[in-house]
């Protein structure tokens, strides 16, 4: 394993104990020398890591240490870069610019090595076909369903008949096609589904809908035989 991901494991090895635990068995633990660990220890203190401890009597990490640079492994660094890119080609204006702020953050608490992979730009995400939301921000909706409030909207289904809806809405699908509202609609009594192309006009009421966005998210699952993610 790489030095970074070395540290990581070793601060994460720590992070389970609660009392001193000793150095032979932390080396035996992540397959390394008692040298590479005094050094790697060290390493960690010099970069603020709250370690107690000498050879022969054990070390314990005092809580409340993050280590910015050693958060991730260079596999969860590229997925993370991966999905913040497809996310800025393929998200509203205000999600794009927050991937690409979030890149940004992740590259400047790497260390160098992890910084030049990051940049290298090994893994692309595809430009997709541009999708329209119509005319409708998704910023706004995006918000009803963090702060669970209703949606007033006016809504053209396919075959172009136009109905007004009052609907909670949980969930937002970026699909390469369309954007989906994924909702439970009080006119059908029932989970929808409502393409943001087809939706004329939307307010948002004053009112929370009365039931948790996660609970609606959990029973729309079941209802549509799709599993949780991982």
């Amino acid at each position: 394993m790489s030095r970074s991901e070395r540290l990581f494991s070793l601060l994460q090895a720590l992070r389970r104990y609660r009392r001193p635990v000793s150095g032979k068995a932390l080396a035996a633990e992540l397959g390394i020398s008692m040298r590479t660990l005094y050094r790697d220890i060290a390493t960690l203190q010099a970069q603020g890591a709250d370690i107690e401890g000498e050879p022969g009597l054990g070390y314990v990490l005092r809580p409340g240490f993050i280590l910015p640079p050693l958060m991730f492994s260079e596999d969860e660094i590229e997925a993370l870069v991966l999905g913040s890119r497809w996310v800025a080609d393929r998200g509203d204006d205000l999600l794009g610019a927050a991937a690409g702020n979030a890149i940004a953050k992740i590259a400047a608490v790497l260390p160098a090595a992890l910084r030049e992979n990051l940049e290298a730009a090994n893994l692309l995400a595809a430009p997709g076909q541009q999708t329209s939301a119509g005319t409708i921000d998704l910023a706004v909706v995006r918000r009803a369903i963090r702060s669970e409030r209703k949606l007033s909207i006016r809504y053209r289904d396919g075959r172009g008949a136009d109905s007004q809806r009052l609907i909670w809405p949980f969930a937002l699908g970026f699909f390469d096609r369309v954007h989906v509202v994924v909702a439970w609609c009080e006119l059908r009594q029932d989970f929808r589904h409502f393409r943001t192309d087809r939706i004329a006009s939307l307010t948002v009421a004053e009112t929370r809908y009365p039931r948790r966005r996660a609970v609606l998210l959990k029973e729309w699952r079941l209802a549509e035989d799709i599993p949780s993610p991982p």
